[in-house]
């Protein structure tokens, strides 16, 4: 009697990994599962449409309004899939007074702002730092207040705020504040569209000439 059990035991071991194996073929006859992750909605950027665009100029002295020495280079641009708006800027200025010369450029990504209003930017300099901004727009002011960052100046904060001065053309007042201080002015700048030149239009093919009519024999 043991012998034959150990017979039928033999026999249902061998047959395990075949009972396995079509189990696991059925299983993968079933339709594969798909999985779909919901979008976010396109952030409405229909407000900043008006700096879209290169623009460039100088600094200006805010006493006088007379152009001085720095230089500012600012371009606004759709981004992945118009998800995001890019923002990139070039500053130059000289040294002055309080400060020595700097040369700085930084790119930051302008999306949805994750209180329901306004916009934040995270910004990535050429020094290192990582900042975030909150950026609330009206038709003729664009504000960039401070919210930290992950990297951002230690105890430093700057502030910008871009005001609409008609078609083609806004100026950008940017403030900073030492660790424990009150905003003073950084530098002022006037800054105008920076037009692309059109193409040439194309030349004209030029036209054949009438075919000469053949001699009559």
């Amino acid at each position: 009697m043991l012998r034959y059990r150990s017979r039928w035991m033999v026999i249902l071991i061998a047959m395990l990994p075949a009972v396995l194996l079509t189990a696991a073929g059925k299983q993968g006859d079933k339709a594969p599962t798909t999985y779909t992750i919901p979008l976010p909605p396109r952030p409405d950027f229909s407000a900043l449409e008006w700096i879209m665009g290169d623009w460039a100029g100088h600094t200006v002295d805010a006493r006088t309004g007379k152009e001085t020495d720095g230089t500012v280079q600012l371009t606004l641009s759709y981004a992945l899939d118009k998800r995001f708006v890019r923002i990139s800027e070039d500053i130059t200025l000289p040294a002055g007074n309080l400060a020595p010369a700097v040369h700085e450029s930084w790119t930051g990504f302008l999306n949805a702002g994750t209180s329901g209003s306004g916009f934040t930017l995270r910004a990535f300099s050429s020094t290192g730092f990582i900042t975030e901004y909150h950026v609330s727009v009206t038709d003729a002011q664009i504000r960039f207040d401070p919210e930290g960052g992950a990297n951002p100046p230690p105890g430093w904060l700057f502030r910008h705020v871009i005001s609409r001065l008609g078609p083609r053309y806004f100026s950008e007042t940017v403030e900073v504040a030492p660790p424990g201080g009150s905003f003073f002015p950084y530098y002022n700048c006037k800054l105008t569209e920076v037009l692309k030149p059109k193409s040439p239009p194309a030349a004209a093919a030029p036209s054949s000439p009438p075919a000469s009519p053949s001699p009559t024999p």
